[in-house]
């Protein structure tokens, strides 16, 4: 005889672990914004500082006392215009050598002119191209690898933090450009702000009436100094038609350490025609050769 087991005396199922689909999403949606938030946390985010701190400055020099609200308030109208003009033109052209491409090396060698059979004969087979050991492409002469773009980059100078980019062969003209624009912008920023300034007042009265206006005033001339340390720097280094990098590690570098002068060099102002003219002065490995062909018969 069969007996049956009521459904009421079954032993209950052991539940099993069961995750909502809510959940699931919520995880995909963290792990994609984790993988994104390296690049949030550094071009955008610099970018975007650089932004509203240009645009912070600019509005407390038009809202507090000065010679630009001032010249608002008489109807004159040009010289602000022009300060905006100057600031926005500055603000282009930070973003665009900050989003450019600075000069890449690509696995593909790029396409060039045929050289002549002058520049063949003088640059030397004993030349070779320097396999990049992390991403594995050949660099040309004066071409670096930089860690933080993870990129090789031609003629490299240097990766600039608060560009978030590195500076190169395609960027650099737009670079010191972007400086000496910017100084201009600081300096005159920085007249600006001292007109507001108003000394004669007791202490309580003048922290609420120009503190911000002097805590803009401090920053200015510190960015204005770096700024213009940085210019002068780099016009000297393109007068001599060197790099920072090639600059600060000249010891370092093979086709460097050997050598008691520059052998890019070509004089002031044939390097700074090439420069931000883009007058053709030959490829690096020409120039090289040039040079060690005149040190070669100089020592015979």
């Amino acid at each position: 005889m069969q007996s049956h087991q009521s459904p009421r005396c079954r032993s209950p199922a052991a539940p099993r672990p069961h995750l909502p689909r809510a959940s699931s999403g919520w995880a995909r949606a963290g792990a994609e914004a984790m993988a994104l938030w390296p690049l949030l946390n550094s071009g955008m985010l610099v970018r975007t500082g650089h932004t509203v701190l240009t645009w912070g400055i600019t509005l407390v020099l038009f809202l507090h006392d000065t010679e630009l609200r001032q010249w608002e308030e008489q109807g004159e109208l040009f010289l602000p215009l022009t300060f905006l003009l100057l600031v926005l033109g500055s603000l282009l052209l930070y973003l665009a050598v900050s989003l450019m491409d600075p000069g890449y090396v690509t696995a593909q060698p790029q396409p060039q002119e045929e050289p002549k059979e002058e520049q063949t004969a003088m640059v030397p087979q004993a030349i070779p191209l320097r396999r990049c050991r992390y991403c594995l492409v050949l660099q040309p002469l004066r071409a670096r690898h930089c860690r933080e773009c993870r990129r090789c980059v031609r003629r490299y100078d240097h990766h600039c933090p608060w560009m978030e980019n590195c500076v190169g062969e395609r960027n650099h003209p737009l670079f010191v450009a972007y400086l000496a624009l910017q100084l201009v912008v600081l300096l005159w920023g920085l007249y600006l702000a001292w007109s507001g300034l108003q000394f004669f007042q007791p202490w309580g009265l003048w922290l609420r009436s120009t503190g911000l206006l002097f805590t803009t005033f401090l920053l200015l001339s510190f960015f204005a100094l770096v700024v213009s340390l940085l210019l002068a720097s780099h016009l000297y280094l393109v007068a001599r038609n060197t790099t920072t990098w090639e600059f600060i590690s000249s010891h370092r570098i093979a086709y460097l350490r050997q050598r008691t002068s520059n052998p890019f060099d070509r004089g002031p102002t044939r390097n700074l025609a090439h420069f931000f003219c883009g007058w053709p002065s030959g490829p690096w490995e020409t120039l090289w050769a040039e040079e060690e062909e005149e040190g070669s018969s100089q020592v015979v």
